[in-house]
């Protein structure tokens, strides 16, 4: 029988936490896999869902902006393709916000019991949002072939933008769960800020009818830069996103990362006693 040393050292846990991400990867594996069969598990539509809510929102912005408002598409692209590339990034930020500010508090049990790097509960919730968007592509992949429409070498950067729309929602996402724990009101404020933020970020029109003095303000909210650069992988031509605006949403997406994990951090070891 081997023997082995018990070592109890203050701060070890926090030393090794970066660490301790990497060694729990098998449970981020599992919560992410038990949190995608949950969510499409005794369902009517099932998988049907991640396609329908975006189609049905296009369909809306297509007649509100193009038949009555009379807004410009950009370049030779449909509308309602603009609008659904516009939607794929915009549904995946919003669910992974949504889905991941409640993730602690439906993991109370598992929190309260057990010692494992609390940032992966959230992390893991965000790959449900990945498998919607991975779903509804597939149906931007069909508007494409029914429009004739193909895009140009530039789709081969939108991993890049897939993955900056992981980041952009995963800081605010650790900040407003870590609150939410000690604040259970959050809860109700969470789609409050998902529909009003639907309505000022460029899913449903073109950032470029945003007046030249105010596109770089505009562009402050990151879901802007993020969407711009979608529809340039998918659409290309006219739709080359506004630069320096897209480097302004980078550096406060950067910024919420920080200051979401920062956060999160700070509160990780109340999560037990207050959950």
């Amino acid at each position: 029988m081997s023997d082995y040393d018990l070592i109890l050292e203050p701060g070890r846990a926090d030393k090794n936490y970066w660490r301790d991400l990497w060694r729990y990867r098998e449970l981020f594996q599992v919560l992410a896999w038990r949190d995608v069969s949950v969510r499409y598990k005794q369902t009517v539509i099932g998988v049907a869902w991640a396609v329908i809510r975006p189609f049905l929102t296009m369909i809306v912005f297509t007649l509100i902006f193009e038949r009555i408002a009379k807004l410009p598409s950009e370049g030779s692209a449909p509308y309602a393709l603009m609008v659904f590339a516009g939607m794929l990034p915009w549904t995946f930020f919003s669910t992974a916000l949504s889905d991941a500010s409640n993730s602690l508090v439906s993991n109370a049990n598992l929190i309260s019991k057990v010692y494992f790097p609390r940032l992966i509960v959230p992390g893991a919730t965000v790959v449900v949002a990945f498998v919607d968007f991975l779903i509804s592509f597939s149906m931007l992949l069909a508007m494409m072939v029914w429009y004739g429409f193909m895009p140009g070498p530039q789709i081969l950067l939108l991993p890049m933008f897939v993955l900056l729309a992981f980041l952009a929602s995963l800081g605010p996402s650790l900040w407003i769960t870590a609150l939410n724990v000690k604040y259970r009101d959050f809860r109700y404020i969470i789609p409050f800020i998902v529909q009003f933020g639907l309505y000022i970020s460029p899913v449903g029109f073109s950032s470029s009818v945003i007046p030249v003095e105010w596109r770089f303000l505009y562009s402050l909210n990151p879901v802007v830069g993020i969407i711009d650069g979608f529809r340039w992988c998918i659409l290309g031509g006219a739709s080359t996103p506004y630069w320096p605006g897209f480097g302004g949403s980078l550096c406060v997406t950067t910024f919420f990362l920080w200051f979401g994990v920062r956060r999160f951090r700070s509160m990780e070891k109340q999560f037990a006693d207050l959950i």
